[in-house]
């Protein structure tokens, strides 16, 4: 499937616009999770290659496979359950924001084939929290749905930095019932200031506020949902450090490192195009904070690695370095809408090796 992709659809659809084709990504997507028989067809055999693998227990959750689909391919939560037949092991969607938002102006989305990746400055478009939770309480409901369903919260624009933690916690409100797990998006480049509230200071209003309303469900008879921080791959060491420290203090759950990144590596050198940069040329050093975060955890700190995943070695490297899932995005953009079923495939095998099965 992946040669048919590579060789007939992928060429066409790098015709179109790079958002043009999301969307219609996302309309097939939408489309196929809406068909019940055929969806159960493809999951059958999406989930074989992985289907002896071993479950993966993470922040109170069971992951059939290591394999998930990263925020930023379904924004709005309407392909959720397409997505969920290609074989991943879970699916995270937005960034969602409190507020209804456009994003920035187009065209924001840049492919560079020859280096697998893609430069985006989308800036949080979506439908708003209250629309989205209103979609996904007709859906599935958290803890019956087959693989976890993750759902990313991010700052609205029209927010200031001193209005953030009710912002966030408007999000939460709204979407909590609706989430297997959700993560505070504090790392994406494209929402001006955002990345701020990776600083210690900011950090120690957020957490502990969103941490406190999570306890509080407990209180009103809801279940607890774990709380991952999601990182950008431009923070250095110390800036880790006091991340790492805000967690452990408030108790989250867990951390996925990476964003997509302002450096401009290598070739990009000379590129002039404003945003995240994602896709192979971000792999060795979203590699490198994984392995950072494992050690100056003990490990302890269940993480999620993303950023340059692109075949089952860059996978297995992300799990050697200490991650416990791994998120692809790019990638199947390059790999065709099977890379997940490939990719959990060959990191099951692998999973045999070192368990000696």
């Amino acid at each position: 499937m992946g040669f048919i992709y590579e060789k007939l659809v992928r060429p066409a659809m790098f015709t179109l616009d790079p958002e043009v084709a999301h969307e219609r990504g996302v309309q097939a997507m939408a489309l196929l999770g809406s068909v019940a028989p055929l969806r159960r067809v493809l999951e059958a055999w999406a989930q074989r290659p992985a289907a002896h693998a071993r479950p993966i227990e993470c922040f109170g959750l069971r992951f059939p496979n290591a394999v998930g689909l990263a925020a930023g391919f379904d924004k709005n939560g309407v392909a959720w359950r397409g997505a969920a037949a290609l074989g991943f092991g879970h699916i995270e969607i937005g960034t969602v924001t409190l507020l209804r938002q456009p994003g920035n102006d187009r065209p924001r989305v840049f492919r560079y084939p020859e280096h697998e990746a893609v430069i985006n400055r989308m800036g949080f478009n979506n439908a708003g929290a209250e629309a989205v939770a209103r979609r996904l309480a007709g859906q599935i409901p958290a803890g019956a749905r087959r693989i976890p369903l993750g759902i990313n919260l991010g700052k609205s624009r029209a927010a200031p930095l001193d209005k953030a933690v009710q912002d966030y916690l408007g999000s939460f409100e709204l979407l909590a019932d609706h989430a297997d797990y959700l993560v505070i998006n504090v790392s994406s480049p494209n929402t001006p200031d955002l990345r701020r509230l990776q600083e210690e200071s900011w950090l120690r209003e957020l957490l502990p506020a969103l941490a406190n309303a999570n306890h509080a469900r407990l209180t009103a008879g809801k279940p607890r949902r774990p709380l991952l921080l999601k990182i950008a791959p431009d923070l250095d060491f110390l800036q880790i450090d006091a991340a790492l420290a805000v967690i452990a203090e408030f108790g989250l759950d867990g951390i996925i490192a990476t964003n997509t990144t302002l450096a401009r590596p290598g070739p990009f050198a000379t590129v002039n195009q404003a945003g995240g940069l994602s896709g192979r040329p971000l792999a060795r050093r979203s590699t490198e904070i994984i392995n950072y975060v494992a050690r100056a955890t003990n490990g302890k700190l269940p993480i999620i690695g993303s950023g340059g995943i692109t075949d089952a070695a860059s996978a297995g490297e992300k799990l050697d370095a200490g991650a416990t899932l791994v998120q692809v995005y790019t990638g199947m953009i390059y790999r065709g809408p099977f890379f997940a079923r490939d990719l959990a495939g060959s990191l099951a095998a692998r999973q045999d090796r070192i368990f000696g099965f």
